[in-house]
């Protein structure tokens, strides 16, 4: 606060542009720290993985620069090495993706007035992106559109980093990497767990568990993706109401 050459009247300062886009890097850098650690090291490993399958490093670049889909990319990789399917590879994007649906209609509020600034918060939303922007208690001298912007700049950049080092890291260096694709596994594995820890009655999760196992048994390893999908797609839509009183978040 300053005062005015009377000295007894406090006149507001006004902010600069750059102080004003600074002090929403500072306050949105602490927020992204921890999901600098899972991106680079998930990222590192997607960029090995895609490697070892064939591609070389620009492949991870471009793939986490306009993609940046996280298990979507993972899942990439056997589209790309598998026969063209364009249909199925669709489906299989929307499926997997469509929660975005959802987190987009969650947004519509925080996004309204963000001028050039929304496009680019759209097209980042992840889900650790959009559990920042959507919970995260900004201050009220923090600009809420620079804040949001630089969460997703930084995620983005993150995931875009590690993907691309582990690109190169797997053309410089040579080790065994056997059993590597595994990660894409670990990672639902671990999403899995961190859901079901959520979840007070496991409906929802037990339900995924069983249709999928039917699915695998019918349609086989080769087949069963789109079909499982399809029918958790549907059981969770008929099923809404009595899962959402039972406290399930589907």
């Amino acid at each position: 606060m300053e005062y005015s050459n009377r000295g007894d009247v406090p006149v507001q300062k006004q902010t600069t542009a750059p102080g004003k886009v600074g002090r929403a890097f500072r306050a949105a850098f602490p927020h992204t720290l921890p999901i600098f650690a899972g991106f680079w090291f998930l990222g590192i490993s997607y960029g090995i993985y895609m490697n070892v399958s064939g591609f070389s490093a620009w492949y991870p670049l471009l793939m986490s620069l306009t993609i940046f889909g996280g298990s979507l990319e993972f899942v990439a990789v056997s589209m790309l090495l598998g026969s063209f399917a364009p249909l199925q590879t669709l489906l299989l994007t929307l499926m997997i993706q469509a929660r975005h649906l959802f987190y987009g209609l969650s947004m519509l509020e925080k996004f309204r007035g963000m001028g050039w600034k929304k496009p680019y918060l759209i097209f980042g939303m992840c889900d650790e992106t959009f559990s920042i922007n959507y919970s995260a208690d900004i201050p009220a001298d923090i600009d809420r559109g620079w804040f949001m912007f630089f969460v997703t700049l930084l995620n983005h950049l993150y995931w875009v980093s590690g993907a691309t080092l582990g690109g190169l890291l797997g053309e410089l260096i040579s080790f065994n990497t056997e059993g590597l694709s595994f990660v894409m596994t670990a990672m639902f594995v671990v999403i899995f767990m961190e859901q079901w820890r959520k979840e007070r009655t496991h409906a929802a999760s037990l339900a995924g568990v069983l249709l999928s196992a039917g699915c695998l048994l019918l349609f086989g390893a080769d087949g069963f993706m789109l079909p499982t999908m399809a029918c958790i797609v549907c059981f969770l839509t008929l099923l809404r109401r009595p899962l959402e009183k039972g406290g399930e978040t589907p």
